[in-house]
């Protein structure tokens, strides 16, 4: 794209290619091929599930949902990815006290060791990545992540308000063209 403006592009665009959330599925995807494969190869677990023992890492214990929606999954993957995890015995359900039937979810002492020798990695790879940008670029790309995702839950929450589903009536979140 020689002499393309890419402000234009970005903000008004007329190809797949101009797309922002299809320009972050690419770098995403080229980017995350070595942490997949360090992942899978070296320690048998997938991308998601690296995902959730992660955030546990950061957050602490968390309910299911609450993991699900960190995490940006759906609760049935979020759920079979615990159970995978459990079995593996890098995850444990912890019950409530008062309430056994609600639980939330912890990394056991392995899912601890697993971040300690997987996240400085995973770390190494990214920036491998960011090293392409100056200092003052990354800077400037961090501020404007934070802004965009900033934007995107509020546009997320005005939109999820405006289409709501009627499925008394047979309805679902898909927008019928008449």
């Amino acid at each position: 794209m020689p002499g393309m403006n890419l402000t234009t592009t970005l903000t008004q665009p007329r190809t797949l290619d101009d797309l922002l959330n299809y320009r972050l599925l690419k770098l995403y995807a080229l980017s995350g091929a070595p942490v997949i494969r360090l992942l899978e190869g070296s320690y048998g677990i997938a991308r998601r599930e690296w995902r959730l023992i992660a955030l546990l890492a950061s957050r602490g214990p968390l309910s299911p949902s609450a993991l699900a929606e960190e995490a940006q999954l759906d609760r049935p993957r979020t759920s079979r990815a615990i159970g995978t995890l459990s079995a593996k015995g890098l995850l444990a359900r912890v019950p409530q006290p008062g309430d056994h039937r609600r639980a939330q979810v912890a990394l056991t002492d392995a899912g601890q060791a697993l971040v300690a020798e997987v996240f400085p990695q995973v770390a190494a790879i990214n920036s491998a990545v960011v090293a392409a940008l100056d200092p003052a670029a990354v800077q400037a790309l961090d501020r404007a992540l934070t802004t965009l995702t900033t934007q995107a839950r509020r546009l997320n929450q005005e939109l999820v308000q405006d289409v709501r589903a009627n499925r008394r009536a047979g309805g679902s979140r898909r927008v019928q063209r008449p």
